[in-house]
């Protein structure tokens, strides 16, 4: 399973890019884990310095702002845990 982490303070553009990230997950029929780090200790021992940042299987993808739909949907076609339809 994929695993995504939105990273920032808990902002609105980081609560938008979560939601954004599992609607489309949903949408797609991707199965991920998807987590938000809010603790500034924690953003700061990962590097980060623009908000919102993603990270998607331990590499940061985005960095700063909300995503596109269409971004987001390219990262979750990347996956491999497309469920099949019968």
């Amino acid at each position: 399973m994929d695993s995504f982490k939105v990273i920032g303070p808990g902002c609105n553009s980081c609560r938008s890019t979560a939601a954004l990230i599992a609607e489309i997950a949903k949408a797609s029929g991707v199965t991920i884990e998807l987590e938000e780090i809010h603790d500034p200790a924690q953003i700061a021992a990962l590097g980060i310095t623009r908000t919102p940042s993603v990270m998607h299987n331990g590499l940061i993808i985005h960095t700063g702002g909300t995503p596109d739909w269409i971004e987001v949907e390219g990262w979750l076609t990347q996956s491999d845990n497309r469920k099949e339809t019968p």
